[in-house]
Parts: structure tokens; C-alpha cells; sequence
């Protein structure tokens, strides 16, 4: 539904969800604040060139410069390298940086996010990271290394038509590993889970069948990316497909629990 603006607060919206077994889940979405645009400054002496040079003359939202490294000391000598290379490009796109430090970069154990809307301010905060201070606009912290991977395999309810589609036409491993699945179960499950027809879809026989399948395809992939589990868990259904990604069913035991529990 429509939702207007309202004063000069910005958007915020809480959404819990309870879930019958006990799980609850809570999130806050607030909407983008943009950066006031700048105002017009008097003219800039060489010595500070570079700081305002690339500075956007339009507002833009704030989004973040994402660091990480092994240590302090490599986590402030990443912020100078940074610097420096931002410094010597005043041509690069601030959106381009947030977006390459986020989907590019390993993700170590210390880190600091960078929260600005404009490349004058990330080059303070980049100069003040690498001489070893903490403004209030950085986050900056350790991950907790003790921390384990749980995967959670959900259960009937989940099944939309159209699902998976998209993985299944690319990534091999995840079409191999749902072809073999429907084949002993002996379904069309890509006709029934990659067509439009939901009421079938939603028919039990159907629905955990197909659940069942995209599941443990959905883990073969992400073990061929070399990410494995130290738990496994699920709910109704997908019990069986956390007992055999765990070891604990073999593949054709458990399609025929699954058929049998479909029917």
C-alpha cells in the first residue's frame, strides 16, 4: 500500500514474525537518509586539491566502505592503501568502491565499515582508520572466530511455482543433484516445481517430493563452493533432507521415506 511522507522523520517499519515452533524473528527497515547537498565553499588551496577533488555536488544516500584484515595493523594499512588509490582516482564512482569492498573482498576476522554518503567524507574516515583512530561514524570490531555454520531445512509452506528455476539453469551441480532425486523418486518435479500451476504444486504428494529435492540440491551446491555445515537441522520435511545431507540417510533411503510421507 501507498506510504507517504510524513514530516521530516524518515520511514521506519517493524516486522516480527512467530513461527509455531517457537522461532521468532525481528527487523527494523528505515528508510535511505540522503546527504544534505554541499554548500557552496570558498576557493580550495592546492595543498587541499586532493581531498575535494571527485566531491559530488549532488546528495547522495549513505551506504558503506566495508574493511577487513587480519589484524589492526593490516586493517589500518588496507585504510592508507585505499586512501592513497582513491586519492590518485578522483574519477571513481563512491557507489562503485562500496560495492567492490563489499562482493569482492575477503571478509577476515577484524573489521570497520566505513558510513558516509559522499567521497570527501570516506577519505576522513579512510585517513582517520589509518593513523589508528575510531569516529563515531566507523564501525569497528572483531568477528567472534568460535562462532559455527547450522543450516536449517524448512518444511512444507516454503513452495512457490517458479522456484529455483534460476539456480537449475545455472549452476550444474545443482541441476545434477535435482535430476537425480526426481529420477528416484520417479517425478516430473521440473515440471511440477518450474511451471505456473500452484494448485498442483501445493498437493502434499507434490510439495514435499520437491521440497525434498531442491534442499539437498540447494547444499550440494553450496558444498561444491566448499561451504559445509558444523549442524544441521529442520522442520517437518525437511528432517529427512537434514538426515541425509548429514550422512545419516543415504540418498535412495531417503527418497523413499520422503515418497512414502508424501503420500
Amino acid at each position: 500500500r501507498e506510504w507517504p511522507e510524513t514530516g521530516d522523520r524518515p520511514r521506519r517499519a517493524g516486522i516480527s514474525s512467530f513461527g509455531i515452533s517457537g522461532t521468532n524473528a525481528h527487523v527494523i527497515v528505515e528508510q535511505p537518509t540522503l546527504g544534505e547537498p554541499e554548500e557552496e565553499q570558498p576557493e580550495t588551496a592546492p595543498e587541499d586539491a586532493e581531498a575535494t577533488a571527485g566531491a559530488d555536488a549532488t546528495s547522495h544516500p549513505v551506504y558503506p566502505w566495508l574493511l577487513s584484515a587480519r589484524s589492526e595493523q593490516a586493517l589500518r594499512a588496507q585504510a592508507e592503501r585505499l586512501l592513497t588509490h582513491v586519492r590518485e582516482n578522483p574519477d571513481l564512482d563512491p557507489t562503485d568502491i562500496a560495492y567492490s569492498l563489499a562482493t569482492t573482498r575477503s571478509a577476515l576476522e577484524t573489521r570497520a565499515a566505513l558510513i558516509a554518503g559522499d567521497r570527501r567524507t570516506f577519505l576522513d574516515h579512510l585517513s582517520e582508520v589509518a593513523s589508528g583512530e575510531s569516529p563515531s561514524a566507523v564501525l569497528h570490531g572483531k568477528t567472534d572466530a568460535r562462532g559455527k555454520l547450522a543450516f536449517l531445512f524448512t518444511g512444507q509452506g516454503s513452495q512457490r511455482p517458479g522456484m529455483s528455476r534460476e539456480l537449475y539453469e545455472t549452476y550444474p551441480v545443482f541441476a545434477r543433484a535435482l535430476d537425480e532425486v526426481s529420477q528416484l523418486l520417479e517425478l516430473p518435479l521440473r515440471e511440477i516445481v518450474f511451471g505456473d500451476d500452484a494448485e498442483r504444486l501445493n498437493q502434499t504428494a507434490y510439495t514435499q517430493p520437491a521440497l525434498f529435492a531442491i534442499e539437498v540440491a540447494l547444499f550440494r551446491l553450496l558444498e561444491s563452493w566448499g561451504v559445509r555445515p558444523d549442524f544441521v537441522s529442520g522442520h517437518s520435511i525437511g528432517e529427512l533432507a537434514a538426515a541425509h545431507c548429514a550422512g545419516v540417510l543415504s540418498l535412495e533411503d531417503a527418497c523413499t521415506l520422503v515418497a512414502a510421507r508424501g503420500r
